[in-house]
């Protein structure tokens, strides 16, 4: 996890996989062309402004990452992972306000 300041200098977190890539936005994907200049894909990542409860809201994405990607860590290795059903219930609560609120 990193923190930093965002443009506003209010705090912005990001947490990132050292494992698991996600596709750079607006550019091909990987084939025999690519070069390391040209990279198709970063890290995968979440970054959250400090503002709607950032830190939490990440560490939610993380978890959720962690459950769906690498379900073979167990608690031992991610004791984050003991937070999964209320992260589950955090995103179902805020669904639910974004269904309510015409979104």
């Amino acid at each position: 996890m990193r923190i930093d300041l965002d443009a506003q200098g209010g705090f912005a977190y990001k947490i990132s996989c050292a494992v698991c890539t996600t596709p750079v936005p607006g550019k091909a994907t990987a084939t025999a062309k690519a070069t390391a200049a040209a990279r198709s894909e970063r890290p995968w990542s979440a970054y959250r402004p400090g503002a709607d409860n950032g830190y939490l809201a990440v560490m939610d994405r993380w978890v959720f990452h962690l459950h769906e990607q690498h379900a073979e860590t167990d608690a031992t290795e991610a004791p984050c992972l003991a937070y999964l059903t209320e992260a589950q219930q955090r995103l179902h609560q805020r669904r639910l306000e974004q269904e309510a609120g015409g979104r």
